[in-house]
C-alpha cells in the first residue's frame, strides 16, 4: 500500500480532532515513502468535488502545530450519505486514485464508511477513525474528544456552584448530547462534597416530566438554598419526544437538515425560564445553553485526550493496512489500549450511559458513574470549601 491515502474529517469540531489526522499523516509518511496523503476538505464533500490538501507536501513542524490547535482543520461536513451518495464518493476516491480511506468521526462516519466497503467490495481499505464529544460510539470505553469536552464541563459547573453559594438562587445549564447523557453527567466530575451542584443531572437515558422537574429543583433548594441543574439538551419526555418539542409550539421548532428537531439555540432555554418563573415565581433563576463552548475550548485541551486521539491516528493506518475496520479506545481495567474492531459493530448504533451511572430513585450520579468519570476527568483544581 505505497499509492494515495485520503484523508477527512466529519461531524463536529473537537478539541483534539487535528491530533488524530495529523497522527495518520505522519503515520503513513513512515510506513509508506513516497505515498501520497490526501485531506479532503469540508469531509466527504472534498472527495465529491475533488477538493483536497497534499498533507504529504507539509512539512512536519507544521502539521504538529495544526494537531495541538482545536476544531478541524480539514474542514467537516454534517452529510450523512446515503447509497447513491456513496456511489459518488467512491468514484472521486478511484479518481484520486485512492487505496485506502480514513475518516475520522462519530456514529453517522462510521455509517458511511459501513455503506463504501461494501460498495467497494474488497478493491480499498475503508477506516474510521473515533471522534465524538458525545462519547457514544459501542465498542469505546471513551472517545477521543470527550475528555477535554468533559473537562470544560466540569469545570463550569464547579464554577457556577461556588458563584451560587455566594448568592443563591437556580442555575439550569444545558450540555450538548442528543441521545447519550456522558458529557451532561461530567459536570459532577468535580464536585466538592455532598452539598455541591449539580445538585440534578437530567439525562437522555431518562424521561423528564416539567412537573417533577420543578418539584425537584424546590426541594433542592429547601435543601441547599441553592440549586445547581445539568441538562442534556436531548432529554425527552415519556412520549419519546424532545423536551423542547413539548415546550416550545410546533410551528417555532426548527429543525436541521436531516429533519432533526434542532436542540440547541435559544428555545430550550427560554422555555425552562418559563417553566421556572410560572412554577417558582420570585426564585433568582438563570438558565444558560453551554452550546458548542466544550467541544473545543482551547484552554481545556487535555494531554491525555491529545495523545490517544494522535495514536488512534497511528493506529488507523495499521487498520488500513489490514483491509480497514474502526478504531476503538478499550479498558482493561488497567490502562486504555487500542483494537481493531468490524466497522458494522459500530457504524450508526449509540453507545447509551449504563444505567447503573445514575442512582435509581433520584437524578444524581452513583458511585459507578462517578467511578468513571473521575478516572477519565480527575480533579485539576484544588479549591478550598467556601463558608457558605
Amino acid at each position: 500500500m505505497s499509492g494515495t491515502f485520503v484523508i477527512a474529517q466529519g461531524g463536529g469540531p473537537t478539541a483534539v480532532i487535528n491530533q488524530t489526522m495529523v497522527g495518520a499523516a505522519l503515520e503513513i509518511r513512515k510506513r509508506h515513502p513516497g505515498a501520497k496523503v490526501l485531506g479532503s476538505i469540508h469531509g466527504v464533500r472534498g472527495i465529491r468535488d475533488g477538493n483536497y490538501v497534499d498533507l504529504s507536501a507539509i512539512a512536519e513542524d507544521r502539521l504538529r502545530l495544526i494537531a495541538a490547535t482545536p476544531s478541524a482543520a480539514l474542514g467537516s461536513t454534517r452529510d450523512k450519505p446515503d447509497e447513491a451518495y456513496c456511489e459518488i464518493i467512491l468514484n472521486g476516491l478511484k479518481k484520486a486514485g485512492a487505496d485506502a480511506f480514513i475518516y475520522i468521526g462519530g456514529n453517522d462516519t462510521s455509517g458511511t464508511q459501513q455503506i463504501l466497503t461494501d460498495a467497494a467490495g474488497g478493491k480499498m481499505a475503508f477506516v474510521h477513525a473515533p471522534k465524538t464529544i458525545d462519547n457514544d460510539l459501542e465498542e469505546n470505553d471513551h472517545t477521543p474528544g470527550f475528555i477535554s469536552a468533559a473537562e470544560f464541563v466540569a469545570g463550569a459547573f464547579l464554577s457556577v456552584d461556588l458563584d451560587f453559594r455566594a448568592l443563591p438562587g437556580i442555575y439550569v445549564g444545558i450540555v450538548m448530547g442528543r441521545h447519550a447523557g456522558f458529557l451532561t453527567a461530567a459536570a459532577a466530575a468535580w464536585q466538592l462534597d455532598p452539598d455541591s451542584g449539580p445538585h440534578l443531572v437530567y439525562v437522555p437515558e431518562r424521561p423528564f416530566s416539567a412537573a417533577a422537574f420543578i418539584d425537584d429543583v424546590r426541594a433542592t433548594l429547601d435543601r441547599h438554598k441553592r440549586c445547581i441543574v445539568a441538562v442534556s439538551e436531548g432529554v425527552s419526555t415519556a412520549d419519546g419526544k424532545a423536551l423542547v418539542e413539548s415546550l416550545v409550539p410546533p410551528e417555532k421548532l426548527e429543525r436541521d437538515a436531516h429533519g432533526n428537531v434542532k436542540l440547541s439555540g435559544s428555545d430550550l432555554p427560554a422555555a425552562l425560564e418559563r417553566a421556572l418563573a410560572e412554577g417558582l415565581p420570585g426564585k433568582r433563576a438563570r438558565v444558560d445553553a453551554l452550546g458548542y463552548m466544550p467541544r473545543g475550548y482551547v484552554g481545556a485541551i487535555n494531554v491525555v485526550d491529545a495523545q490517544e486521539a494522535f495514536d488512534a491516528g497511528v493506529f488507523a493506518v495499521a487498520v488500513a493496512e489490514q483491509g480497514g475496520g474502526s478504531v476503538a479506545l478499550q479498558y482493561d481495567g488497567e490502562k486504555t489500549g487500542l483494537k481493531k474492531v468490524p466497522l458494522k459493530n459500530v457504524a450508526g448504533k449509540t453507545r447509551h450511559m449504563p444505567d447503573d451511572f445514575m442512582l435509581p430513585d433520584a437524578n444524581q450520579l452513583s458511585d459507578a458513574g462517578m467511578a468513571y468519570l473521575k478516572r477519565l476527568v480527575p480533579e485539576k483544581y484544588k479549591v478550598g470549601k467556601p463558608f457558605v
